[in-house]
């Protein structure tokens, strides 16, 4: 039989992570997280310079927060919008240090391989009351840990999407494959530069108009965009029908620049190849339009193109995913942006979470696997509703506690502008 008394194991010590352990945390349970990095949140300072759209509202955890009050640690105003490094100082700092948590907090600490104590992904005998064997490395050295249950809160950051089209991988050291400095730390690789920019997200539209604030005291400052799909109005968001504010107005930037011609664009192009010319300079070769062609020379290129979940920790344990977007099999339907045009998901839970391995969840940004629109309060729903059913409130964990932010643009209620291309109905 299972030890109930061995901890719940989480994965990951993000934002979602860490709001588990303070679910876990309130309701006096067992438990141990591990983290690769040196600190909580490591990946923030990839971008910790980028000024996030969704306000400090969306962004600390119900339970974080009670635990935070608890110790007199003031909050950040829920209006305000936070840096990305803000993220890690003004909030999961604070909360790693407070007694609930901190003992449980294993640092520099690499999960590299979970499975079934004593138990191959193939054998059914007894499975579910054997507990979870974890291995971690930590400073070279390899410690086993056993759990009850465990949360994999891993994210997606350090797994970002190949520049070239089809997946195929290229060197990392041709593209800037994170969010650069362009203002500051980075300026003096943009600066009078042509930089190619990848990618039709928010990370993108962040990094062209850095660019463009750059090129003002910069002109020979050149930005190329390229996109493989169309260039469209549903690409820059509801503006002012987003309830994220910030969000709206990023697109509403992206929009005006791009109709006053201020950026060159390349719609419709599937990058196939990266070389260097002998100045050193970066060339692409894309299919645009079923015509292979030539562009560049680029002295940059910044590839924002998305990142996508690693399994490979999980070898052993029963777990699925959607075969094209590599999320949670249940919540495919409601994030697709192929079936699903605006990017507004109902909050869901426990339920749609479930694995095949029991006591199993992927939550956070990994549950979403390479779909775009996640956001942190959806994650702290999840393991909200994950950590309700894992310790025994299962009416706590079928109810709904959320009521996210609608990005303002839905085929079943559509901007003003006219859209192109064939309208759908699987939407919210």
């Amino acid at each position: 039989m299972m030890n109930n008394q061995l901890p719940i194991a989480i994965i990951g010590g993000g934002p979602v992570g860490m709001a588990a352990a303070a679910q876990l945390a309130l309701k006096g349970k067992n438990f141990v997280l591990f983290e690769a990095g040196a600190e909580p949140g490591a990946n923030f300072p990839d971008y910790g310079h980028v000024r996030l759209f969704s306000s400090w509202r969306y962004n600390m955890d119900a339970a974080a927060k009670t635990l935070l009050e608890k110790h007199g640690i003031s909050l950040p105003d829920e209006g305000g919008l936070p840096l990305g490094a803000e993220i890690v100082s003004q909030y999961l700092k604070p909360l790693s240090k407070i007694p609930e948590l901190a003992p449980f907090l294993h640092l520099n600490s690499k999960v590299v391989h979970v499975s079934r104590s004593g138990l191959d992904k193939m054998k059914d005998e007894a499975r579910d009351d054997r507990p979870f064997r974890i291995i971690v490395e930590q400073f070279g050295t390899y410690r086993e840990f056993e759990a009850q249950a465990m949360i994999d809160a891993t994210g997606t950051w350090q797994n970002p999407n190949p520049l070239i089209s089809g997946g195929m991988p290229q060197s990392r050291e041709s593209v800037h494959t994170r969010l650069p400095d362009i203002l500051n730390k980075d300026r003096h690789a943009f600066s009078g530069k042509h930089t190619a920019v990848a990618g039709s997200g928010h990370s993108a539209f962040n990094s062209i108009l850095d660019l463009l604030e750059l090129q003002k005291s910069s002109p020979e400052t050149a930005i190329t965009w390229m996109v493989r799909g169309k260039v469209e109005p549903s690409l820059f968001g509801g503006g002012a029908s987003d309830q994220l504010a910030a969000r709206g107005e990023l697109g509403e930037k992206m929009k005006e620049v791009i109709a006053e011609g201020r950026v060159t664009v390349i719609p419709e192009c599937f990058i196939r190849q990266i070389a260097r010319n002998d100045d050193g300079q970066i060339l692409l070769t894309a299919i645009q339009k079923n015509a292979e062609m030539a562009f560049g020379p680029f002295d940059e290129v910044i590839a924002n193109t998305g990142s996508r979940p690693d399994f490979s920790f999980l070898g052993e344990i029963r777990y699925a995913f959607d075969p094209s977007l590599e999320s949670v099999s249940a919540l495919a339907p409601l994030i697709d942006p192929n079936i699903h045009s605006c990017g507004t998901v109902r909050p869901h839970g426990e339920k749609e979470l479930r694995q095949p391995e029991k006591n199993f969840y992927i939550v956070g940004a990994k549950s979403y696997g390479r779909a775009p629109t996640f956001l942190l309060a959806t994650g702290y729903e999840q393991v909200r509703s994950v950590v309700a059913y894992l310790t025994g409130d299962l009416e706590a964990s079928e109810r709904v506690e959320l009521a996210l932010p609608e990005t303002g643009v839905c085929s079943s209620r559509p901007v003003t502008v006219q859209l192109t291309g064939k309208p759908t109905t699987a939407c919210c």
